[in-house]
């Protein structure tokens, strides 16, 4: 007979039993909880706007979390930052796709987090079977992150991360989209939210009736790039 396992003291200590235990992802022993990033897998990060324009566009791209303005670590940040969970190892693999796919340094809003870095714990999804887990419900109004795309516990949550190669899949028929595609994606919409931003900014200032002047490289905007816009 299954010996009931006591229940967790305090809401923070819950989520952090339901990572590790439910998840198997190893977590910090610090407040508020954080997340390994590299031993289950890697981070690939980028603004909110464009990473919503991402989700439209791959139905499929594995958890996602939207992570609030705030502190987080070292770094303070004033836009909130969409953070999509990809296969370990994809974080080295980020700047020679973005050579391949000929962005170069067109995106620098696009990065990814890997191996010694970390990210806040999103709150325990609501789906959530285990009797000990916190109810979302007064806990994560003051939470760092929460989930757009919410994990499943079990193997296949690092099996369907976007990968290269012989795990790589298509993202149209239930299965995350390869790491490329899924780059290439991600590449496009935060050069094009860049671009926005710019002439809104641009625009207040000159009450609407100057146009940005771009130069050559930011001009590469949609339908004027074939080979990233094509993958």
């Amino acid at each position: 007979m299954a010996r009931a396992l006591p229940r967790p003291r305090s809401p923070l200590a819950a989520v952090r039993r339901w990572y590790e235990e439910e998840m198997s992802w190893p977590t910090t022993g610090t407040e508020p909880v954080e997340l390994l990033v590299g031993p289950r897998f890697d981070v690939l990060e980028m603004p909110a706007d464009a990473g919503r324009a991402v989700l439209r566009r791959l139905p499929h791209t594995g958890p996602v979390a939207l992570l609030r303005p705030g502190r987080d670590g070292n770094r303070r940040f004033d836009r909130p930052k969409l953070l999509m969970l990809i296969a370990a190892g994809g974080a080295e693999e980020l700047p020679e796709i973005l050579e391949w796919l000929e962005w170069g340094a067109l995106a620098p809003d696009l990065g990814a987090r890997g191996p010694g870095e970390r990210m806040p714990a999103p709150a325990v999804p609501p789906y959530s079977s285990a009797a000990w887990a916190p109810s979302s419900r007064g806990f994560g109004a003051r939470e760092a992150a929460g989930w757009l795309r919410p994990p499943r516990p079990g193997r296949a949550a690092e099996n369907s991360l976007p990968a290269t190669g012989i795990r790589a899949g298509t993202g149209d028929v239930g299965g995350a989209p390869d790491l490329i595609r899924l780059v290439s994606a991600a590449a496009t919409e935060c050069h094009r939210a860049r671009l926005l931003r710019a002439r809104n900014a641009q625009s207040d200032r000159a009450d609407g009736d100057q146009p940005l002047a771009f130069s050559n490289a930011s001009r590469m905007s949609a339908g004027t790039r074939p080979r990233s816009l094509t993958l």
